[in-house]
């Protein structure tokens, strides 16, 4: 049977190991009697899923003590409406809130923020990170969004020490928000120098359904009064994510992952992985000029690589060709075209290798 290597974008590939596990206790969480689809989320067994979760996340990215990590329900579009909706209300209204336009995730929390406060585009870059020196920043804006990975477009902060790079040209006083979806866990962050950072499951951490929300405490408590109770960040971690039911099974499932990471060597063993990977991609792409890659080399993403063939009138063969040998998923988003290959922390190097060989083979190298 060929071997299948799932490149999707997300819903993404999970680790094997996690898929297995889950499998065994589908039925009967740890002689419990039930499946955790059963569990009530106040049950005692629940909670200990719970906890364990929060527990391992936060000891993965050296969360501070003074950091909040809710559970919720939906993905990152959703929260490109509750981020402003819960950080905007102490602000005269309108607030303004300022972004970083990389890509096509940015501009849909440019959309969405529009709903809710002014919006500032401080700088864009569609093919990479324009220099801090260039941010048009707003004097008391609410906060700055940025996109640290741009699923679609295949755009990551180049980072220093945990941090977007050049980020010491910011005032200190400027509140960063940053949609981390596609990188989380992929390399080391410093949570402390972020107020909230937010990421979807469905790409590095579980299934579709879940959102992590990391928040420095003295943040909460400032939403608009038309905030809907149940996505008012305070009452979220005044219970434990609990206030609403949360997506038990999402949660479940992010806790294998995060026990999966654990035993892996963690965040900083990811990377590493993560580098040898995307250079071992990159390098088939710079080969010639058979395929392009459009996103300028130091912004190149290490989850998200998306590619063109020079003659696209052989994109269906080559999808095809693809499909064949076991290389899932790897047309590219309808809004850009192309190819994209996501190779997210479960994917192995050896579906990469896999990857390369065939793209080397469709070259005719």
């Amino acid at each position: 049977m060929t071997h299948i290597y799932n490149f999707s974008a997300g819903p993404a590939v999970l680790p094997k190991e996690v898929l297995t596990r889950a499998a065994a206790e589908m039925l009967d969480w740890h002689g419990s009697g039930m499946s955790v689809m059963e569990m009530s989320h106040r049950g005692p067994e629940f909670i200990s899923i719970y906890k364990a979760a929060e527990r391992d996340l936060r000891e993965l990215l050296a969360v501070p003590d003074n950091y909040k990590i809710l559970f919720m329900q939906g993905g990152g579009l959703s929260q490109n409406a509750l981020i402003p909706l819960n950080l905007v209300g102490h602000k005269p209204q309108p607030a303004t809130i300022d972004f970083i336009h990389t890509g096509s995730w940015s501009g849909k929390s440019i959309k969405e923020a529009g709903k809710y406060a002014s919006v500032n585009i401080a700088a864009t870059g569609k093919t990479g990170v324009p220099p801090v020196a260039e941010w048009k920043l707003t004097p008391d804006a609410a906060y700055l969004h940025m996109c640290t990975n741009e699923t679609i477009d295949g755009v990551e902060f180049a980072f220093e020490n945990g941090v977007p790079a050049g980020l010491a040209g910011v005032p200190d006083e400027v509140l960063l928000v940053a949609d981390m979806s596609s990188h989380i866990l992929s390399r080391p962050i410093d949570v402390s120098k972020f107020g909230l950072i937010f990421a979807g499951a469905q790409k590095n951490i579980g299934p579709a359904g879940v959102t992590i929300v990391i928040v420095r405490e003295d943040l909460l408590g400032k939403a608009l009064p038309v905030c809907p109770s149940a996505f008012d960040f305070k009452l979220v971690a005044d219970n434990e994510s609990m206030y609403n039911t949360p997506p038990t099974y999402g949660i479940y499932i992010a806790g294998l992952v995060f026990q999966w990471l654990k035993q892996q060597g963690g965040v900083a063993a990811m990377e590493q992985r993560a580098i040898a990977k995307a250079e071992l991609l990159y390098a088939a792409f710079d080969a010639d000029d058979f395929y392009q890659t459009r996103v300028e080399k130091p912004y190149r993403s290490r989850m998200n690589v998306p590619f063109y063939l020079k003659d696209e009138s052989k994109n269906e063969a080559f999808l095809a060709g693809a499909k064949a040998r076991g290389l899932l998923q790897l047309k590219g988003h309808k809004s850009v075209g192309g190819m994209r290959a996501s190779i997210y922390n479960a994917m192995p190097i050896e579906g990469v290798q896999a990857l390369v060989d065939y793209l080397n083979e469709f070259a005719g190298r």
